[in-house]
Order: structure tokens, then C-alpha cells, then sequence
């Protein structure tokens, strides 16, 4: 075994690994391009950073790494679509994940929807009961009195609770999509098959943002004037880092500038967040992902589901602090619940071999909630992707995580494909 800098292995075990040959030459012209240490460029060099990229990765800019909203598919027609439901008043509902994407997303949306005297519907699935996405008998209700639904975090292989809404849908999310797509009024998603995936690393609340940035954009040409988006970035950052999008290109101007509209502290559902919590420094993505985050993924993950995207909307402080100590409580329950399952989790995974390529554990009770947290531990702790399932009688509702090189969503749709799950 090779050794980097006289190490061969770290205090796990696992391999020390230097940069190749390749890394330490581009690190060095990064560094002579820029003036800066070789060792950051060593480190930019691994992440793929050219020299001429160096500067602008460092201090990322909205107005150069913004692109085009309407080079995304289906942009033009969401936009035309949701502005025509503003201008004339119609009744919006926002359907959305119940995790910090999607409560941020439908924030968002709120937000900007309030600009104009409008109040949509929010509707976010029960965890436990509904699951994940949009179901037929909720979009069937919301279809019933509403002229348009907007699905966030979600929608992209709803078929048929889409199609039982019998009303407008516009879908805005980022997860993978299917071979077909469902019949919406327009499907707006970096990781559709038929999109380049040069924007594939945005979380929904990116897409959600680009989308707006088309209707305000939409009414300078009318010579009207959209809300204040740039005020809105403190909430697409916190989705960006919660939801583990890899901070490149536009994401890196998102986060860094959401943190410093952040800082300011005008958002009273994150101040009453932040002071319940704590926190007593300038945020940053360290905030989001470990102090923040948890605590609006809390509501939806043992509580009620609402509850994040309720505090993240609200411009009323008191109900602000009220949603906030409801959200810490939830989250210190949350995390005894999550200890337990990750302790017999783990002695299953142990007793059944941690050196295959899969780890997996299942219990009867296990929280749904808690098992995709757990499952990401189980990864963490044997690097293996892991699977990590609640029994309910004969019914298990599980969740995966995996490793770098291995596709678990892959996997599953040609699973689905073949025949072999469903």
C-alpha cells in the first residue's frame, strides 16, 4: 500500500489516498494563475476547478453563474401559466414534500405569492399516512376547488395523481424522472430524461427560485415589478445545504449569498429558529445542514407536517416563536427516537456481515421517519450503501443510502422496469 506524506492508512483503516499526478500539476498552475497557496490548489484541482474557474468558484457571483431560467424545459409555460393564475386571482394550491426542500419551496412560493395579495393552499402529505408525494385522493380534493396546483419536491412520476386532480398542475422538482412524464401543464425538472443535466445538482427550492426569477422577469417586460427575490435566497440556501446538493456552479452563489441575507436576520421564522436553537454566531452552511435544518425536518418527520413551511412563510413573530419551540421539541424527540432505531439497526447489521456490498437492517415499529437518518449512519459507518426498513405488520416503509459509485435509484427503476418491484 502507497503512502502520502508518510501515512498509508487513516485512524479507520481505511486507505490514505494523495492526489495523482495529474491533481498536483493542475493544483500548481491554479496556484501561479492565482497567487494562492499550492495546497488550495491542490484541493480545487480535485474538484474539478480549471485555473481559469479558480477565482469565481471562491467567490461565486450571481450575476455570472445564473443562467437562463428558460433553458429549462417547461420554464416559459410554468411561467406563463402561474402568471396568468396571479393576474386574475385564481385559487393556487402548492402541494409539497414535507422535508426543508419542500417547505422551503412552498415558502417561497407563498412569499412571493403574498407580494401580490394572494394566499395559496398549502397541503403537505402526512409522512406516516400518505407517504411521499402527491396521491390521488388529495390532488383529487384540491382539484375540486382550486384553478391551479403547483407541486414542489414532488410530481414528477405522479401520473396518476395528476391526472385525478382534473385541474392545471404545474410540477417544479428535482428528482429523478421516468421514461414518461405525467400529463401537467408543464414539468419543470433539471433531471427530466430529456434535459441536459447541466443543472441537475439544483434542490427543488432551486428550481422553485428560477421559475420566479422567469415571472419577475416576465413583468419588467410588462413594466410591472416582482418581488424582492434576492431577499428570498436565505430560504433556497438552507434547502441547498439541508438537502445535500453539492455546492457547485449556481448553488455556490445561492448559498453564499443566501447566508448573507441571512445574517441580517429579517426572516422571522429563521430568527425564532435560530435563537431557539441557539445559534449566536453568523450563520453559516454549517447552520443550515446540522443546527437549522433538522429542527424544520422535524415537523414532518414525527410532527406535523406543516409545521416548517408554516414557520419559513410567516411574517408574524409570535406565531413564529411559537412554530420554532414546537420544532425543537419535535427534533430532541426525534433524536431519541433515531438513537434507538440506529442501536438495533447497527447490532443487525453487525451480526449479518458489514463486509458485502449491501447494509441492511428492518424492526417492527421503527419510526419511517427516522429510518432514512439512520440509513444514512449505517453508510457512514460501514461505507456501504444501506437500506434501512419500518415493519407495520406485513407492510415496510424503507429508505436508502448509498455511496459514491453506486446508484440505489438506478437500481430500483430497473428493478421496477423488469418486473421485479413495484
Amino acid at each position: 500500500m502507497s503512502s502520502y506524506l508518510n501515512v498509508s492508512s487513516s485512524a479507520t483503516g481505511r486507505q490514505w489516498i494523495g492526489p495523482s499526478i495529474e491533481d498536483e500539476r493542475q493544483g500548481m498552475a491554479i496556484a501561479q494563475a492565482t497567487g494562492m497557496p499550492e495546497l488550495m490548489g491542490i484541493i480545487l484541482a480535485k474538484r474539478g476547478v480549471t485555473p481559469n474557474e479558480a477565482e469565481g468558484y471562491l467567490k461565486p457571483s450571481m450575476r455570472e453563474l445564473m443562467p437562463d431560467p428558460s433553458s429549462m424545459r417547461d420554464m416559459d409555460k410554468a411561467t406563463e401559466r402561474f402568471l396568468a393564475a396571479v393576474k386574475a386571482k385564481q385559487k393556487i394550491a402548492i402541494f409539497a414534500d414535507y422535508d426543508v426542500d419542500g417547505g422551503s419551496s412552498a415558502a417561497l412560493l407563498i412569499i412571493w405569492l403574498r407580494a401580490f395579495n394572494i394566499t395559496p393552499t398549502l397541503y403537505i402529505p402526512d409522512r406516516i399516512i400518505e407517504g411521499y408525494g402527491p396521491n390521488n385522493e388529495a390532488m383529487a380534493q384540491l382539484g375540486e376547488t382550486h384553478d391551479l396546483i403547483i407541486t414542489v419536491d414532488c410530481g414528477t412520476v405522479s401520473h396518476e395523481p395528476i391526472a385525478a386532480a382534473k385541474c392545471d398542475v404545474i410540477v417544479l422538482d428535482h428528482h429523478l424522472g421516468g421514461e414518461t412524464l405525467p400529463d401537467a401543464i408543464a414539468v419543470v425538472n433539471p433531471n427530466r430524461q430529456d434535459e441536459t443535466g447541466d443543472l441537475g445538482y439544483l434542490c427543488a427550492a432551486g428550481v422553485v427560485f428560477m421559475m420566479l426569477a422567469a415571472a419577475n422577469r416576465s413583468l419588467r417586460e410588462a413594466g410591472e415589478t416582482g418581488p424582492d427575490l434576492m431577499s428570498m435566497l436565505d430560504l433556497v440556501a438552507l434547502a441547498t445545504v439541508a438537502d445535500v446538493a453539492p455546492l457547485i456552479g449556481f448553488n455556490r452563489a445561492l448559498v453564499r449569498q443566501g447566508l448573507t441575507v441571512m445574517a441580517r436576520r429579517d426572516r422571522v421564522g429563521l430568527v425564532a429558529l435560530s435563537d431557539v436553537a441557539k445559534v449566536n454566531s453568523a450563520p453559516s452552511a454549517y447552520h443550515l445542514g446540522y443546527i437549522l435544518g433538522p429542527r424544520v425536518n422535524a415537523g414532518g418527520r414525527i410532527g406535523a407536517p406543516d409545521i416548517g413551511a408554516r414557520l419559513l412563510a410567516t411574517n408574524d413573530p409570535a406565531e413564529a416563536a411559537a412554530l420554532a419551540e414546537r420544532l425543537d421539541f419535535l427534533n430532541t424527540e426525534r433524536r431519541d427516537i433515531e438513537a434507538t432505531v440506529l442501536a438495533q439497526a447497527s447490532e443487525q447489521a453487525e451480526q449479518r456481515g458489514t463486509s458485502r456490498g449491501l447494509v441492511w437492517a428492518a424492526g417492527d415499529g421503527w419510526h419511517p421517519g427516522v429510518v432514512g437518518i439512520v440509513a444514512s449512519r449505517l453508510k457512514e459507518a460501514y461505507n456501504r450503501p444501506a437500506v434501512v426498513i419500518g415493519l407495520d405488520g406485513g407492510e415496510g416503509k424503507g429508505s436508502g443510502r448509498s455511496i459514491n459509485g453506486v446508484d440505489l435509484g438506478n437500481a430500483i427503476s430497473a428493478l421496477t422496469r423488469d418486473g421485479l418491484a413495484r
